[in-house]
């Protein structure tokens, strides 16, 4: 593309336009109003907001500049792994390995200090241990049930999705907030209610 001569700002540079590609990772979930797929690049935008807006209804005191980084970065290896549905039982099995192997490439595009920061904050969020990182898990399960509840669970439906596969997904979401589970039991017992899961489960 251009020649830059300083090799840490090409690194970075080159990190930052391998990352646009995340605008084309479709996610399953659709956009509020539309029949138009969410992109990977949208569902981290609004979680961001998500955290900026809502954060002072986490269980434990979250350091708000961390939880955004965290959500700016937790799907970035779907680049190369692609999404994988919640519910996808056979694609879950694989995912891990994946996602591992695309971390290595894509953080690795960085200096080797930005690389082990953001792989860092990555990891956190898969392992769930951390106050910021489980209220992140907590806006991240949360949104795509607004979805559903949006678009008469189209989602859902399409893929066999019981009740229970929700109820049990959503547990994370009362271990960053128990304001926002409250939110995610009264979605999922009017989705019960109206019937969005094909009367099963």
């Amino acid at each position: 593309m251009i020649d830059i001569q300083n090799e840490r700002l090409a690194g970075q540079i080159h990190f930052l336009l391998e990352i646009d590609g995340l605008k084309q990772v479709l996610r399953r979930s659709l956009i509020f109003g539309s029949s138009r797929r969410e992109n990977s690049a949208e569902h981290s935008w609004h979680l961001a907001m998500m955290a900026l807006i809502l954060h002072e209804h986490a269980n434990e005191p979250v350091d708000l500049l961390r939880a955004l980084k965290i959500l700016l970065i937790h799907d970035i290896v779907e680049l190369d792994a692609g999404d994988t549905f919640a519910y996808d039982f056979n694609g879950n099995a694989s995912k891990a390995e994946r996602e591992q192997a695309a971390a290595d490439r894509i953080f690795g595009l960085l200096p080797e200090d930005q690389a082990g920061e953001l792989r860092g904050l990555w990891e956190e969020f898969e392992a769930m241990e951390s106050a910021d990182s489980r209220f992140a898990n907590a806006v991240d399960r949360l949104m795509p049930m607004f979805h559903n509840l949006a678009d008469g669970s189209t989602t859902w439906q399409q893929a066999g999705v019981v009740p229970e596969f929700v109820a049990k997904r959503a547990v994370a979401i009362g271990n960053g907030s128990l304001p926002l589970a409250e939110i995610a039991q009264a979605i999922l017992a009017r989705a019960k209610a109206e019937e969005m899961f094909n009367g099963r489960g």
